[in-house]
């Protein structure tokens, strides 16, 4: 996935693929906020030409590998990394101009599809994310060089790339409480659970079904690499020309890692690196690789403000409307006020099951637990206090507030973080081979020279 920045700082938070810059706009009237979100008029936005590859029933033309590659250029230098040369930035972007047309080819046949009315929500959140108008968005764009409607053609094309994954792949994932567990316990024997790393990574791939000289071979190029990094090379530089790896366009870089979420044969490795290390090169069933470690940093204690609070609930049905509900929940407020026991009268009359066997003791409640309506009332009573009548879309409640902390949430956090964690790596891996038989399983021919 590839950000850039609009100029003049705007940071625009979507993945980019061949973001294309094109002449200056026309001068247009001035349009209202809503018809800013319009679909624009459809023209061609590049004329017909050569053809560098074909992808089971896609094309891909010169001019749209030009513009991919002017796009990732320019990434690569507000972002200060230099660029390495043609034919090898040219295959890398050639590459995953072919996997997106695939990916998107799939989404056409299993009906996937973008609506204009989620495409222009998904807009108006990275407007106002970046504290402009819709307005003042397109504008900018515009001023920038960037076609409004390139710009959402391809916000559209990457949320549907991203829909495919979640439906090929993201909706296949489960994670159990035995591999959290499990991982919770690794972590924790490491002394390191709250540590994440920043890593830098470079790929050197063995081919498929490869000779014991071909295997030779990519070790010679990793151990080759590594000697140019450890006297010196920029690793970023090196690894935009050398990593056969989705991230070489990015240098390499993975990001913030806790160790969970790294691959398993990478973990012991990172452990004994301190920051700037180069990993000697680590070899997997159809790779070496080489890691840097980056940056190390750690996480405190995660603290929450809880609520222990009780309710009783009548629903409007069939034989009872909306009014009549109202009433019967005034009528057992009254008691209460008069003091009869809550517990008591939440056993005889909530509708809510699960906690009218508990006397209607909904136990701690973190902040989002409920929804709002009844959030925004609990939060105005003070401990002890009962509430007036609460309508919420599951009916009338009537809340009282037992007491109030500050709870130390760190191991449900861990809990949660690490589940997260298991998910992301099992995507990470099971969208790499979903990739991989997708592309192999394609009819993909280039029809220019791939270095």
């Amino acid at each position: 996935m590839k950000y850039f920045s609009a100029l003049s700082g705007l940071c625009l938070l979507f993945s980019v693929s061949a973001v294309t810059a094109v002449d200056e706009a026309p001068v247009e009237a001035p349009l209202t906020e809503e018809a800013r979100l319009q679909e624009p008029a459809a023209r061609p936005q590049y004329p017909l030409n050569s053809i560098v590859a074909i992808a089971n029933e896609d094309i891909i033309l010169a001019s749209e590998l030009e513009r991919a590659t002017q796009q990732i250029t320019r990434q690569l230098n507000d972002k200060g990394t230099p660029i390495p040369d043609q034919a090898t930035l040219s295959r890398e972007v050639l590459n995953k101009l072919v996997i997106e047309s695939l990916q998107l080819q799939l989404a056409t046949t299993n009906g996937i599809t973008i609506e204009d009315s989620v495409l222009n929500e998904e807009i108006k959140g990275l407007a106002e994310k970046n504290g402009v108008s819709l307005t003042e968005f397109r504008d900018i764009l515009e001023r920038d060089g960037y076609s409004y409607q390139q710009f959402r053609n391809d916000l559209r094309r990457q949320m549907t790339i991203m829909q495919v994954r979640r439906q090929m792949v993201a909706s296949r994932i489960k994670v159990n409480d035995q591999e959290i567990d499990n991982l919770l316990a690794t972590l924790k024997a490491s002394g390191q659970g709250d540590v994440e790393f920043r890593l830098g990574h470079i790929l050197i791939a063995i081919p498929e079904a490869a000779s014991p000289e071909e295997v030779r071979a990519a070790e010679a190029r990793a151990n080759s690499t590594l000697g140019r990094l450890r006297g010196g090379a920029d690793f970023a530089e090196v690894a935009l020309v050398t990593s056969d790896s989705q991230t070489a366009l990015e240098g390499g870089d993975l990001g913030w890692l806790n160790l969970g979420q790294l691959p398993s044969m990478f973990i012991d490795t990172v452990k004994t690196m301190q920051v700037g290390d180069i990993s000697d090169p680590i070899r997997s069933s159809g790779s070496f690789h080489i890691i840097k470690l980056m940056d190390k940093r750690g996480d405190e204690r995660h603290f929450v403000e809880q609520t222990r609070a009780s309710h009783i609930l009548i629903k409007p049905d069939e034989l009872h409307s909306d009014a009549d509900v109202q009433a019967r929940i005034r009528q057992l407020e009254i008691r209460l006020r008069g003091g009869e026991d809550f517990a008591t009268i939440a056993l005889a009359n909530s509708q809510d099951t699960l906690s009218a066997a508990r006397g209607g003791d909904l136990g701690w409640l973190n902040q989002g637990d409920t929804v709002a309506e009844f959030e925004e009332a609990m939060n105005r009573l003070a401990p002890g206090e009962l509430s007036t009548p609460v309508k919420t879309e599951f009916g009338w409640h009537l809340i009282e507030v037992q007491e109030r902390r500050t709870h130390d949430s760190t191991e449900e956090y861990e809990r949660a973080k690490v589940q997260k964690l298991l998910r992301a790596r099992k995507y990470d891996e099971e969208l790499i081979l979903w990739m991989r038989r997708l592309r192999d399983e394609s009819y993909v021919e280039y029809r220019i020279d791939m270095p």
